[in-house]
This record gives C-alpha cells, structure tokens and sequence, in this order.
C-alpha cells in the first residue's frame, strides 16, 4: 500500500511538471530583481546591417586608344564620341551603387594609335601595366582591334571590341575579349537576301579593300551569294591607300557585272565611289562597307545617290523594348531617340553606327557590372559571358564555346541606302529587311 501511494505521487509530480512546462508563463513578482537569464542575449543585439551603408566611391579606369591619325581617323573619332556620352552620362547620374556600398564612377585613359598596328600593341601594354586600366575597350577598325586583343588575353584583360567584325580575332581561344558587331562573315548576307528579291540573275562583281575586316566580309559574301544562284564575275582586291580606282573599274565593266560589292573603310569607299560616279558606270546597285554609312557621305553629292551599305544600326529602324519582349530577351539602356537626342546636344551632329557602337562598348561594361554587382574582373567576364539583352543599337549574346569564344552571335544587320528626299536633299534610309524599312529601295540606280 506505501509502495502504490509512493508510486501515485511520483506520478502526479511529473504530471505537475509537464502540466507547468506546458501552461502559461509564471507571474514575476515586481518587487523581485530580474533574473540574469532575463537579460538581452549577445545575438539579440541589433545587427550590423541595421545602420546605414557607408558609400565608398570607387574610380573605375576603362583603357583604348583611338585613331586621331590616320586611316581610321573618321570612325575612330565618332566611336570616341558615343563612347565619352556614355561615360559622362553615367558619371553624371552619380554613377553605380553596389551591394557592398561601393559607387562606381568611370575615367578613361586615351592615346592615338595612328592608325599603327605596332603602335596598338605598345600602347595597349602601357595602358594595362602603367595606367592600370582596369578593362579596356577596343580601337577602332577589325585589324586595329586583333593587334590589341593579344595585348588584352595575355594579361587577362576584359576588352569589349567596337568598331571590329572580323570574325578571326575570336577564334584564338581568347576567354575575355569580347565582339559587339554583327561578325563579319554574316555582314552583306542581308544584302544578298534584298538583290535576290529584286534580281535573281545579277551578275556580281567584288572589289574590296585588302585589309583583315574586309577579307573576312569577303570570305562570307561569296560562298553565301553563291549559294543563292549568283555568280560572281570578278573578284578583286586593292591596297588601302589606292586613290586611282580607274583599273579597277575598267574590270568591273569589262566583266559585265551589274551589282557590284566590296569597299572596305571610308577614305577608298568615298574615293571609290566617286570615280564610279564620274565614269557614270551602268550598275543596278552598289553595295560598300563603311564609307555610306557616315553622315560625311552626302558630301559627295551625286555620286552617293543610291550607294547602298550594311549598318549596323540605323537610328530609323533603331531597335525598343517592345522588340526585346518579343524575342523574350532583357531590355536595358536607354531608347534610341533618348540617345540620338543626348548625343545631337553633346555634338550637334546625327549619330552614326560607329557612335552607337562606341556608346553601347560602354553600355556592356556597365551592365556587366552590375550583374556581377562588382568590378573584380572575373565576375565581370563571367556576367559578359551570360549576357543576353536587348539595347537600341540591336541584340547582345557571345559565343561562349572554345572554338569562338566572344563571338557576337544576335546582332542583325540592316541594308541602309542614299536617297534623295522630297525637297531634293540627300538621305541615308533603311531599305532592308522589309519590315524594319524606311522607304522602299532604289533599285536600279541606274
């Protein structure tokens, strides 16, 4: 009987114990002091990142040389000046805030090249191990742009190329430069497309300019046209300092040819045309790269009348969000207008490709950044290396396999061509594809 009462007690007092463990909390007596376990635990304190970020401002310095001499003085300079507005607009806007506080502004540390292969190679070594630039931007012009690129790899440099289509420079197995052009070898196939719609039977002659860039634009047009039933009548190349084209054009109208493709950059394309002008050759179209792409151009008067070109952007047929959406790929930047308007106030002048161009190298770089929310410069390649956006100057996504790492792979190019418009004055328009264009081409010119 005392073992069972002493066996009901124990239990009611574990009963008691749960029942209390289980029930509302005690009363405190007030008049008692606190027990210590009552005290703010060390983890209960508030946190850090409860007070306010200090904003640390960091100078971010972007390296290039551009051509204020020399063959590439026209582009080079208008590459510079999209590159600058895009520079002071951000620097102006008080630049990028980080996640760690840092505010990223921008600097730039400049030379001109001259135009010189050698002398890119030496500045570009001085702007890595000298200026400590910490990414670079490219020169302007494909074999400019290969000369630096070597410079950019072997320091493991992050380099946007602008101003570069030539296809070769990204097939070097160089992990951090990276192409901003349509590359090279797709850069008249649109150009092909619209001859065709017109004149399935063109005979097609093809003068060019013997430089990297335009090779590499050659080696694509020919099989391509090809392809599509062309023949191709002549083919020809000239030294880049050729001011006599009067050979050359005796072989393109002994040849027969009606189409004639080729040109390379703007001192011979302007040349170039001209004579063809002068000597009033009997073509149906003129297709040149480079030179009809720049305001300077019209100059020429007459002898720009229907001159055709493949462009890498044209303000009227300038890319929007609505486009990116329905691609299902990122908008970012400004529109088309807003930069034209920005760069019209900053210059006076219209912008060309090469200024959009040179404004979008630095466009990239900056969202770049900000998806890696950081300038170490490996975080910044491998956001370069996942990019696919949408800006107004077209589409952005590289090649990231080894065999063509950074090649541009979803920037589409348009057919632009000189016209006159109602009140006599001569115009660049788009022509091509049809439903990005402007006015519907001249065809033939004469």
């Amino acid at each position: 009987m005392k073992r069972s009462m002493l066996t009901l007690f124990a239990l009611l007092t574990v009963l008691g114990l749960v029942l209390t463990a289980c029930g509302p909390a005690a009363v405190v007596d007030p008049t008692e002091p606190p027990m210590a376990t009552d005290a703010p635990m060390a983890t209960e304190a508030p946190m850090a990142t409860d007070a306010p970020m200090v904003q640390v401002p960091v100078t971010v310095t972007i390296g290039f040389t551009s051509s204020l001499t020399g063959s590439q003085e026209v582009s080079s300079k208008r590459q510079v000046n999209g590159f600058t507005l895009w520079m002071n607009q951000v620097n102006d806007a008080g630049g990028i805030l980080l996640g760690d506080g840092s505010v990223v502004t921008f600097a730039s540390q400049t030379y001109d090249d001259e135009s010189n292969k050698e002398r890119v190679q030496q500045l570009y070594t001085t702007l890595i191990t000298e200026d400590n630039a910490d990414f670079l931007i490219s020169p302007y012009s494909s074999g400019l742009t290969a000369a630096a690129a070597i410079i950019a790899e072997q320091n493991g440099k992050v380099m946007v190329t602008t101003g570069a289509a030539n296809d070769d420079t990204y097939k070097q197995g160089y992990t951090h430069v990276y192409q901003l052009y349509t590359p090279g070898s797709f850069y008249l196939k649109s150009t092909i497309d619209m001859i065709k719609s017109f004149n399935p039977g063109a005979k097609i002659a093809v003068v060019h300019e013997a430089d990297s860039f335009t090779q590499s634009v050659i080696d694509g047009l020919i099989p391509y046209a090809e392809s599509q039933g062309f023949e191709v009548v002549l083919e020809e190349s000239y030294a880049s300092d050729t001011v006599d084209f009067g050979p050359l054009i005796n072989k393109i109208v002994d040849s027969g040819a009606n189409v004639l493709m080729g040109g390379g950059h703007y001192p011979d394309g302007s040349t170039f045309a001209r004579q063809i002008s002068e000597r009033n050759v009997s073509l149906e179209f003129i297709s040149l790269l480079v030179a009809p792409a720049d305001s300077k151009f019209s100059e020429l008067g007459d002898a720009a009348l229907g001159v055709g070109t493949s462009s890498q952007w044209e303000l009227s047929a300038t890319h929007n969000e609505l486009e990116a959406s329905n691609r299902g790929i990122e908008w970012y930047g400004p529109t088309g207008a807003d930069f034209a308007s920005a760069y019209e106030t900053m210059t006076g002048d219209k912008p060309t490709y090469h200024v959009a161009g040179g404004y979008t190298a630095g466009l990239l770089l900056q969202k770049a950044i900000e998806m890696a929310d950081s300038i170490d410069p490996e975080a910044v390649n491998a956001a370069l290396e996942s990019m696919n956006i949408m800006t107004f100057f077209g589409g952005t996504q590289f090649d990231t396999s080894a065999e063509a790492h950074g090649l541009q792979i979803n920037h589409d190019m348009v057919v632009a061509q000189w016209q006159k418009n109602a009140a006599g004055e001569l115009t660049r328009v788009v022509i091509w594809p049809a439903e990005v264009a402007t006015s519907a081409p001249l065809y033939p010119i004469r």
